[in-house]
């Protein structure tokens, strides 16, 4: 709707402005006022108000019991309009006073914190049960809050962005489109929207931000640009997704910003056309993506620039010239000139000479000369036996392939080499190939051994990470050999379970190859170490990849491709499951209808996902899906995983549990072949069940993934993306909830209190959690929650945070030493003497102080008058009485049982004779 309304609003605002010849009036019944909705000059512009107006709020007046109300409605959304047209004009030119009057009504209203940062606010409608209430929609770090006031009748609505489990775009008969809201199981929805679809990026953004600062610390802590909350601005939060969506779309490092985008065209030589789409440029990269259906896409990073220069100044040309001397010309492109001057500026900067020492160093001439590290005897001898870096992918040393003698299944293995090679001289071979319709349709097939590792490397974008770090892994892995760890126990103990039927890793050169990629991976990103599916994927890229190569697939993999996928919790797993349900529901429906459980999906999926179906299919047809996977990323997975089950549909829907479900998938996985296949029968896993498994018909993977694409090739990246993004909430919160049980159950068996009100008590105790990790960055709550740690640990809090729920809920509040009591009471339970205690100790203790027994409390009473607990304590302001500042509280917990005498001896000297009595 963006812009529709500007000359209705301008004329509304501009009193002097001239009568248009045509208005639309709006008037209540038996009154004489009539109030200017909108105008134009033409009747096109009028009846194109008009239908606005129809599409938008005239199905929500049928709602309202009285005229009245209709008027008062219409009266605030026009003036709404008005107000944020003029809101999106002020951030334009950025107005600071309009800004500051919307964060003065924003603190006056809510009463926040002033370190709470209001990063945007809109006008819009919320619906309070049938009746839209106009208002103004805040969206702060660390909240979503609306008000509204009309008719004397005030809304306030407060939500903190951790208690969203649901956020979606939605409409139906009343509600175009609206924002769907669902925190602690209650819906919350607003519509009206002038940019609904900027304000629901920036609330994905915002909710999606909280949720990983506060639930998952080991993602959160490598994220440099999120790390202080107070630094938060829309406009950073805009540049930060299309920055996301273009090194996610092109596969690039994850530190590459995007700078500059242009509409402009790109010749296509061996098409003889101008393709057009979008120039998007970075720190290191110059990228393209056409956006007329031709699917061709282009990467050149600026290291292979060899010269940037204009051409065809009367179309705006720029031409790119790469050291595979390969020309690429751009036309219509807005301010050429200037965008030639910054790129040459750019790639002279890449080839001062420096730089040209530090990327020329390979990773074989580093292992020829490796740091000298220190390190004990002990670690000596273990590097010694597996120190050398493999420069061969292994399935070149144990099946090179016999040029001379070549049946029919190599013949077929030569031509599709040959069908690559003819490719690569109409569209360049290399990272700055021209990527089309064909590209794909060849991955499709299924890429030539030969080629395997190459093209894995160039698709999966890990071809620029090893550019950028040449010498990197040979470095690591000096570092790493002999380090002992979990992880590298854990790596150890399944070595020898990854692909065990492979030659390749039944003798020393695999295992430790495999060895030191794993090893390398776990000390270069400790935060995710080992993960057992890591190992069976990497056994697969050393196969067809060089140890580096392999090392580099596996880091852009991990990190990038199926990010949050080899953490603790495995969360990005679990959200890609949760998308997958949803593509069932939507492409499967009468699977969906059959199934009860939507769960018997998620727990067989996961190995899909996990492993890519490594784990479950032949590796012969495996090695087609990781194809596929790193040229079409995730959806790949997801369309196959959709092709499975259609394929078995007839069968599932016969299944009475979901036991017999899972064996007849596993009767199908073991039935899938790859018939073109050149590796050696005694390879093979599929050639080998192939007399024990002859009730199910053969289906070949070619077959399999091209129906794949066939069926399910509409599903978009972007609906992906957008589809993690909505279950990412939903997963986490999922997961919270489990934690929330398994404490509650364990509590509940040494107190006495209700199960609502241990619920209760648990719920408060993790809000108080978070409210010290809101505005500080460096909160050593923040700091130690870990959601590896046992439930019980997950979640505590510091003695200020204590003193405040002791204020709150102990019944020894009002008493004029309470800070005291709350103060022995924090040291009584930290029997770890880190400075926090957890759920039990607090529930335990509140537990006492109410169910107990009189002589327990008088326990509990003597027990707080001696040490540990007891401590001498007395504010260094008179002023104050009893009560102890945040520091001064913070100062006594952390006071050790025999610092106390010392401690009292120098404070003494600072305080009268009677203290303490």
């Amino acid at each position: 709707v963006t812009g529709l309304l500007m000359g209705t609003l301008d004329a509304v605002l501009d009193s002097t402005s001239k009568v248009a010849p045509f208005r639309i009036l709006h008037q209540t019944p038996d009154s004489q006022v009539y109030w200017s909705i909108a105008c134009g000059s033409s009747r096109e512009e009028i009846t194109e108000h008009w239908d606005w107006l129809e599409h938008n709020v005239m199905k929500t007046l049928s709602v309202f019991d009285s005229n009245e109300d209709i008027t008062s409605f219409v009266q605030g959304k026009i003036r709404g309009l008005i107000a944020e047209e003029g809101k999106g004009s002020f951030v334009k030119e950025e107005d600071p006073e309009k800004f500051r009057e919307g964060l003065m009504k924003f603190e006056k209203c809510f009463g926040l914190p002033e370190q709470e940062k209001l990063v945007t606010y809109y006008s819009c409608s919320y619906w309070k049960g049938r009746v839209p209430c106009q208002g103004w929609l805040y969206l702060s770090t660390n909240f979503l809050s609306f008000y509204s006031f009309l008719l004397g009748a005030e809304i306030k609505l407060i939500i903190s962005w951790d208690e969203i489990s649901k956020l979606e775009r939605t409409s139906n008969v009343i509600l175009t489109e609206n924002i769907h809201v669902c925190s602690r199981g209650e819906d919350h929805y607003f519509s009206m929207f002038l940019h609904i679809s900027e304000t629901f990026l920036l609330m994905e953004q915002l909710a999606n931000y909280a949720v990983r600062r506060l639930f998952d610390k080991e993602t959160f802590e490598n994220d440099v640009v999120l790390h202080d909350p107070l630094q938060i601005t829309k406009r950073g939060l805009e540049k930060r997704a299309h920055s996301e969506q273009f090194s996610a779309f092109f596969r690039l490092p994850k530190e590459e910003t995007l700078k500059e985008v242009h509409e402009c065209f790109l010749w296509v030589p061996f098409s003889h056309y101008n393709t057009h789409g979008k120039m998007c440029i970075s720190e290191n990269y110059v990228c393209f993506a056409s956006q007329d259906g031709s699917l061709c896409s282009v990467i050149i990073p600026l290291r292979e620039v060899t010269g940037v220069d204009k051409a065809d100044p009367a179309n705006r040309g720029v031409s790119i010239s790469t050291k595979g001397k390969t020309a690429f010309r751009f036309t219509e492109v807005r301010d050429f000139e200037q965008l030639v001057a910054k790129l040459r500026m750019k790639c002279n900067a890449i080839s001062s000479p420096q730089h040209i020492i530090n990327t020329e160093v390979t990773a074989s001439s580093a292992s020829d000369s490796p740091k000298d590290f220190d390190e004990g005897p002990s670690k000596m001898g273990q590097r010694d036996n597996s120190k050398t870096v493999s420069t061969e992918a292994l399935m070149t040393v144990y099946h090179p392939q016999d040029a001379e003698n070549l049946d029919s299944k190599m013949l077929k293995e030569k031509m599709k080499e040959q069908s690559w090679n003819i490719l690569f001289v109409e569209r360049g071979h290399g990272v700055s190939m021209f990527r089309t319709k064909k590209t794909r349709e060849l991955v499709l097939r299924g890429i030539p051994e030969a080629l395997r590792g190459e093209l894995w490397l160039l698709f999966s974008g890990a071809v620029n990470d090893m550019a950028s770090n040449p010498g990197y892994y040979t470095e690591l892995v000096e570092k790493s050999l002999g380090t002992c760890t979990l992880a590298t126990d854990e790596i150890e103990r399944d070595l020898r379970r990854s692909l065990p039927e492979h030659p390749a890793f039944q003798s020393d050169t695999g295992i430790s190859a495999l060895r030191r990629v794993l090893t390398a991976y776990a000390y270069r990103n400790p935060q995710i170490g080992y993960c057992q599916a890591m190992n069976i994927l990497t056994s697969v890229l050393l196969l067809y990849a060089k140890e580096e190569e392999a090392f580099w697939l596996l880091v852009a993999v991990c990190e990038r491709m199926l990010p949050d996928y080899f953490n603790r919790r495995i969360i990005g797993a679990l959200v890609d499951q949760a998308v997958f349900e949803e593509l069932i529901r939507v492409h499967l429906p009468q699977l969906t209808d059959h199934m009860m459980d939507m769960t018997f999906f998620s727990s067989v999926s996961l190995s899909w996902f996990l492993t890519l179906f490594i784990s479950v299919l032949p590796i012969e047809s495996a090695v087609n899906v990781v194809d596929c996977f790193f040229y079409d990323g995730i959806k790949a997975i997801l369309q196959l995983g959709l092709a499975v089950l259609e394929y078995n549909m007839e069968k599932l829907l016969t299944c009475k549990d979901d036991a017999e479900a899972v064996t007849v998938l596993n009767r199908f996985f073991d039935s899938v072949t790859n018939k073109d296949s050149p590796l050696p029968s005694a390879v093979q896993q599929g050639s080998n069940l192939s007399d024990t498994k002859t009730d199910h018909p053969k289906v070949d993977i070619t077959d399999l993934i091209r129906e794949s694409n066939e069926r399910f090739g509409d599903i978009r990246y972007e609906d992906v993306e957008s589809m993690r993004c909505r279950n990412r909430l939903y997963v986490i919160q999922m997961l919270e909830a489990t934690t929330k049980q398994n404490v509650l159950r364990v509590v509940s068996q040494d107190v006495k209190f209700s199960p609502s009100d241990l619920e209760e008590l648990y719920e408060l105790f993790k809000k108080e959690h978070f409210l010290s990790c809101y505005w500080n960055v460096n909160s050593p709550v923040l700091q130690h929650h870990d959601a590896s740690l046992p439930y019980l640990d997950q979640y505590r809090i510091d003695c200020q945070q204590f003193r405040v729920l002791c204020h709150l809920l102990s019944p020894w509040s009002h008493c004029a030493n309470r800070d005291s009591l709350a103060l022995w009471t924090f040291r009584l339970m930290d029997e770890s003497s880190d400075c926090l205690i957890n759920f039990k100790q607090f529930a335990c203790v509140l537990d006492t102080m109410y169910n107990g027994s009189f002589t327990d409390k008088l326990k509990l009473l003597f027990k707080l008058h001696i040490p540990p607990a007891f401590t001498e304590v007395e504010s260094l302001s008179p002023s104050k009485g009893g009560d102890l500042s945040k520091e001064e509280l913070i100062h006594f917990s952390q006071l050790s049982v025999s610092s106390l005498g010392d401690s009292l001896e120098s404070d003494s000297l600072k305080s009268s004779p009677e203290k303490g009595k």
